[in-house]
């Protein structure tokens, strides 16, 4: 019989809860595999695509051979049924809201999934639990839920493709939702499908990597999501000719610099990390945006090496001599400013 730690002793080792500050975040991990809090390699926690290796389940471009993206952590199952399917309970990491619930496998990539928004965080992220077999029944949309309360059962749902039992697995989000107005940007994309997830569809939510943040917050190098979201490493710097203030700024006042009287407000300066995580805001006075065209976008500063090194993404692009947002970028950017062009 194989022992399980306590979550209280899971969370100390993983030096998420601390006697000695009770005014830190209170954070456990999603399932109750305590490799990563023994400090275990990640080949112990981590499921790897078919191609069996480790880091294809880590988040970033980490899949066929760089090009492709994942914006999650894929976290095995360390118990199975008679039939190898997994019986691993999901937790819920923070206090927070149930957001969204997809109940129909077949409805979403995902498979059956629940989006949980972290309102009392700082900013208020969401996390997202993927491919779960089955969802607890109390877990409905506009529910409350408490930290290391459980969720679902880990599985290997999903739409339009096959997970095979020996790979089943939680896939695991942290990160920030682009717009309110999401259903107005899909419409006018015509995708030819019904959106049937709101605001909380992928197209909508930007991730971050759950493990640096995990990794961070253990060395009590960041006590919040703005600590480290205020740490990441810009790739490049977007500046926007408009006079609105997205709700992203509004729900996400954290990640706001210097801001200027709403009658000054001529346009804002929005920092990109390499995954497109819009992550510093700045608004700007006319002078700084005085020969741009309304909504026009620039940018203004980038790291050509970080770029080129990240392959998964499409940022930025020279065009007619100029640096200008190219396709991820834009769809961010579209999202975030209302953009229809």
């Amino acid at each position: 019989m194989r022992l399980l730690l306590p979550v209280w002793f899971s969370l100390f080792l993983v030096g998420l809860a601390s006697g000695q500050d009770d005014a830190r975040m209170k954070l456990s991990w999603p399932t109750t595999n305590y490799a990563y809090a023994r400090g275990e390699r990640i080949e112990n926690f981590i499921q790897p695509t078919v191609s069996g290796l480790a880091t294809s389940g880590l988040f970033g471009c980490v899949r066929s051979s760089g090009t492709q993206f994942h914006e999650a952590l894929d976290l095995m199952p360390i118990e199975r049924d008679r039939r190898g399917e997994p019986t691993d309970e999901v937790h819920v990491v923070l206090d927070g809201v149930v957001r969204h619930v997809n109940a129909r496998a077949g409805a979403s990539s995902y498979g059956r999934y629940v989006v949980v928004e972290h309102v009392d965080a700082e900013p208020a992220i969401y996390t997202l639990y993927a491919h779960l077999a089955s969802i607890d029944p109390a877990v409905v949309v506009g529910s409350t839920v408490e930290r290391s309360q459980v969720l679902g059962i880990m599985g290997r749902s999903a739409g339009g493709y096959t997970i095979p039992k020996e790979r089943a697995h939680v896939h695991f989000e942290m990160g920030l939702r682009l717009t309110d107005n999401f259903q107005s940007w899909y419409d006018w994309k015509k995708f030819g499908s019904k959106n049937t997830h709101g605001a909380y569809n992928g197209m909508n939510l930007v991730g971050f990597d759950p493990l640096a943040f995990y990794d961070a917050f253990r060395a009590q190098k960041v006590d919040t999501f703005a600590d480290f979201l205020r740490g990441l490493e810009p790739v490049a710097i977007v500046r926007i000719a408009t006079t609105k203030t997205p709700d992203f700024v509004k729900r996400y006042p954290s990640l706001v610099g210097a801001t200027v009287p709403a009658g000054d407000l001529a346009g804002w300066e929005i920092s990109f990390n390499q995954h497109g995580v819009p992550f510093a805001w700045r608004a700007l006075r006319k002078a700084a945006v005085k020969d741009y065209k309304r909504l026009e976008s620039r940018v203004v500063w980038r790291d050509s090496d970080a770029l080129r090194a990240c392959r998964c993404k499409d940022l930025v692009r020279k065009r007619w001599g100029h640096y200008r947002p190219d396709s991820d970028m834009q769809r961010n950017l579209q999202l975030l400013l209302g953009l229809r062009r």
